[in-house]
């Protein structure tokens, strides 16, 4: 039994470790507090350091663990913030921004499979050379590898997709200059690496508290960003230039396609080398010129225009076109192939270039016009210009003899109406080969983007609400049933964004490029369809319309006219849906090649050859 005495130390114990454990919490709490501050103050400096580099644009999913970035983001107001629910989505948001503009664009998620939704983005940015700053957040190392709930391993997420990648700790006191220094160099990373623009990696380990007020911000720079990047021009080496001039007279060729250079400094080659420009729509250089020719991939279906208009030597400029038979054409022997790669990224999937010639395509194109002393007149110029009228020609017959809709009068109408300035973006499957290989040259023609890196067909919509959030101008996309319905989700919310972008999907229930591949002839047709038609039953026009978007159907050409002037450039978001028949589409391609091909060997007679 306790006596008084001993009850009254009890509870003199109890109280000083009541004291001594109030005294620890206290000074947990204010550790813990302090923590938080370091935190707030290290998202904080990135964020001003990403905004003095030129960062215009962050889209965030919204998350726990990355808050500390979200809200240093939301705080600064120098950054437009795209808040986008899912991870996937908002990867491919933010490349539709960063591919409109050209400029960095940060894409901010939580930790776990948040980070993994970003990967197809990534993949997409590394491959087709896009500016994007990949910044997910990550638990402390106390909670890695011991079963903590959305946690898994994200250092190397990406493997070798990103040009850089950085593996950030909780960010501790006094490291002010390691953060200004990290900020600077992931953008100029992202913006300029070795082999030109690309995706980065920042991994942000954050520990509760997650929430806290910044402390002062550690000196920058008076004068811009931490690291300031000037990158050379990669002007052409003189011995480029009159290796370049020297060939004026022979019968050579300029492949044209995305990232091409100045579609100006291109025709001003063109001209003074007497050769044809294969524009493809990416390249800015589809226009109305002696030089261009943009039926290229109907032309070389003609037996006969595949021998007498093979070239001795090829310029490859910029991005390659998707149509295989110009591939199989190029792949020819004893044709000299020069490469123009000024990023270093070795653009010969086809192991044929003779010549790489790291510098920049504008500057080389301007050289090489001045380098040739005049002009030279060419037979082989006039034979190409001569293949594409009757192309054209025989194209704009077989077309507009279809009352009913047809894929590739879909694309040549779409691309003719669109007004200057308008950013068509175009999935990767058949809408890009429709644009490729059956429109014209026109005057001012949009701005075609697509994703050409893995050319996948997912996360198209997000796309081209990305580059709609980029720019006041107008945005229209080209794209299939199924590329729609990959990434309908997308939409949840545009309606409500302030964008505006107009998808003209075709609709011919299933994967239509697939019935131009050997399975369509060796298969039966139910296991075809099976495997590879994917036809579906979705109702297209009620799932846009359930997101809250305009919809229209455009029924013939006329109504697509009607509805494009209704809708192209107007505030929202809305669907012009156009419904075709897979089947039908491929008797199309081969009367339009059928024709062409004869109207092309009527034009290129034997006394003709050089």
């Amino acid at each position: 039994m306790k006596t008084p005495q001993t009850a009254s130390e009890d509870r003199a114990g109890l109280r000083r470790n009541a004291t001594e454990q109030s005294a620890g919490s206290a000074g947990a709490s204010r550790v813990a507090a302090d923590a938080g501050r370091v935190q707030a103050t290290f998202a904080a400096t990135l964020v001003d350091e990403w905004a003095r580099f030129g960062v215009t644009d962050a889209v965030i999913s919204p998350g726990s663990r990355s808050t500390p970035l979200a809200l240093a983001l939301a705080a600064d107001g120098r950054l437009r913030l795209h808040i986008r629910l899912d991870e996937r989505s908002a990867g491919f948001f933010a490349l539709g921004i960063a591919r409109r503009t050209g400029r960095v664009t940060l894409v901010l998620t939580t930790s776990g499979t948040a980070a993994a939704e970003l990967h197809p983005a990534v993949a997409e940015a590394d491959l087709g050379g896009v500016a994007l700053l990949v910044c997910t957040a990550d638990r402390p190392p106390e909670l890695q590898q011991v079963a903590a709930p959305q946690t898994m391993r994200q250092p190397g997420l990406y493997g070798s997709a990103v040009r850089w990648a950085a593996e950030v700790g909780v960010p501790e006191p006094d490291q002010g200059l390691f953060w200004r220094s990290l900020a600077a160099r992931a953008v100029a990373e992202a913006a300029c690496g070795p082999v030109g623009p690309g995706p980065v990696h920042l991994n942000l380990a954050f520990r509760d508290p997650l929430v806290a007020e910044p402390g002062p911000l550690p000196p920058a720079r008076a004068d811009g960003p931490w690291h300031r990047v000037v990158r050379g021009a990669r002007a052409p080496s003189p011995e480029a230039v009159r290796d370049l001039a020297g060939r004026a007279g022979q019968r050579g060729v300029i492949v044209a396609g995305s990232g091409a250079g100045d579609p100006e400094a291109v025709r001003a080659l063109a001209d003074a080398l007497g050769w044809p420009v294969l524009a493809d729509p990416r390249s800015g250089a589809r226009t109305p010129h002696s030089t261009t020719v943009a039926a290229a991939d109907a032309i070389l279906r003609a037996p006969a225009a595949r021998d007498r208009l093979r070239p001795a030597v090829v310029l490859h400029l910029g991005e390659r076109w998707a149509s295989r038979v110009m591939t199989e054409w190029l792949a020819q022997p004893a044709i000299e192939h020069l490469v123009v790669d000024p990023d270093w990224r070795w653009r010969d999937p086809q192991r044929r270039a003779d010549t790489v010639l790291c510098a920049d395509p504008t500057a080389l194109c301007r050289a090489g016009a001045k380098a040739v002393p005049h002009p030279v007149p060419s037979g082989w110029h006039d034979a190409w210009a001569d293949a594409e009228a009757a192309a054209q020609q025989a194209l704009d017959a077989v077309l507009n003899s279809y009352s009913d809709w047809t894929e590739p009068r879909v694309a040549r109408q779409l691309w003719s109406a669109l007004p200057p300035h308008t950013a068509l973006v175009v999935g990767s499957s058949m809408p890009i080969r429709h644009l490729e290989w059956f429109t014209a040259p026109r005057h001012r023609p949009p701005t075609v983007l697509s994703n050409r890196g893995v050319n996948g067909i997912d996360g198209v919509v997000s796309t081209a609400l990305g580059a709609a959030a980029a720019t006041d101008e107008p945005v229209v996309a080209l794209i299939g049933d199924l590329t729609f319905l990959h990434d309908a989700g997308a939409l949840l919310g545009a309606a409500d964004a302030g964008l505006s972008c107009t998808f003209v999907v075709v609709d011919n229930n299933g994967g239509g490029i697939f019935s131009f591949l050997p399975p369509a002839r060796r298969l039966p047709p139910a296991t075809f369809e099976a495997l590879f038609g994917t036809p579906q039953s979705a109702d297209i026009p009620a799932i846009a319309a359930a997101y809250g978007v305009t919809v229209r159907s455009a029924g013939d050409h006329r109504q697509l006219d009607a509805v494009l002037a209704e809708l192209v450039g107007k505030q929202g978001v809305s669907v012009i849906h156009v419904r075709t028949d897979r089947e039908a589409n491929v008797t199309v391609h081969e009367r339009a090649h059928s024709a062409v091909a004869m109207a092309v060997d009527a034009v290129l007679e034997p006394e003709r050859l050089w």
